[in-house]
């Protein structure tokens, strides 16, 4: 009989079975995640809203597990779900399908709009599971271009300063600003996501958040955010006003600043996010600097159908899919 159910601390040997395979910083890194579920069971019983750590369910089939699905919620938009972990028997795709089908439905009852994941590009059988299988849809994508030999023309770095809470909205208009027009309806941030969580010490990466103020009338003109899940790579990740000749130079040598403070030996990452306006030309810097692209993912998303906003008493309307009404 399959079942899907939540993930318990007995299930944890048998999963490390599964993950064998996976090389040693994974595997390491996801027995550290299971090490939260005991705390995760608790924030269960609470509505959506209040949820903030990753929780994992498992499809059971005669007693053995099959297949594990992670998912997070994301700070300070918890109904905007993010799908984390797939992992299923070789070529059990079914089984995945299933996984998928089931958070969808059981956080969309609870009030989520939007699911998220992202993939790599070269695994066609997920793209198409998630795409033709669980009806997401691509988006765009994601990049990381790894920091090596690094010889910037300018050596002076950016003036930023830590990122405060008060400056959410600022930077939430920034980031969004900076988006293309026909990605905003999906990939748009409300000002609570980029708040400092209240639980921060619980959530599984760390992250140091930075902004750079216009000097005269103390506008924010950049955010810049330096991830890391385990405080040995980097990534550095950066939304820019493109009214402003901001060099990417100085905002990387900031960067690479703050890691060093805290760090001998790292390495570090650049996200290049190519749905926004300045993404071919941020692309061609990263090209100028010699520094190489090491991965491509798909960002693949799943909105829920949005009512349309009412004048008059007449039909309600839907709109169902990637469509969303611009306030």
């Amino acid at each position: 009989m399959i079942r899907i159910r939540r993930l318990n601390y007995f299930d944890i040997p048998k999963i490390s079975k599964m993950i064998e395979y996976l090389d040693s910083d994974d595997g390491v890194r996801f027995k550290k995640d299971l090490s939260h579920e005991t705390i995760a069971l608790i924030q269960s019983c609470l509505p959506l809203k209040y949820r903030f750590l990753p929780e994992s369910y498992v499809l059971i089939n005669d007693k053995e597990i099959h297949g594990i699905i992670t998912v997070v919620p994301t700070s300070g938009n918890p109904y905007k779900i993010n799908i984390t972990r797939l992992i299923f028997r070789n070529n059990s795709y079914d089984i995945g399908k299933q996984l998928v089908e089931f958070v969808i439905a059981r956080y969309g009852a609870r009030g989520a709009n939007s699911f998220f994941v992202t993939v790599d590009s070269c695994h066609e059988e997920l793209l198409q599971l998630f795409m033709q299988g669980c009806g997401f849809r691509q988006c765009s994508y994601e990049n990381l271009w790894k920091i090596e030999n690094f010889n910037p023309e300018t050596h002076f770095s950016a003036a930023f300063r830590i990122c405060q809470n008060s400056d959410a909205k600022a930077v939430s208009r920034l980031y969004n600003s900076e988006l293309k027009s026909h990605f905003k309806p999906s990939l748009d941030r409300i000002k609570q996501e980029f708040s400092e969580p209240f639980f921060n010490g619980l959530t599984n990466f760390y992250k140091n958040r930075y902004v750079l103020e216009e000097p005269t009338k103390h506008r924010i003109i950049a955010y810049l955010s330096i991830t890391t899940s385990d405080n040995r790579n980097f990534i550095i990740d950066m939304s820019l006003n493109e009214g402003y000749q901001i060099s990417y130079d100085e905002v990387i040598n900031f960067a690479l600043e703050e890691i060093s403070r805290r760090k001998t030996n790292f390495t570090a990452f650049i996200k290049h996010r190519q749905y926004t306006k300045n993404a071919d030309t941020f692309e061609e810097y990263l090209h100028k600097r010699n520094l190489n692209c090491i991965q491509t993912k798909c960002v693949l998303v799943k909105d829920f159908y949005k009512p349309v906003k009412q004048e008059q008493n007449i039909l309600q309307v839907f709109l169902l899919g990637e469509n969303k009404v611009v306030n």
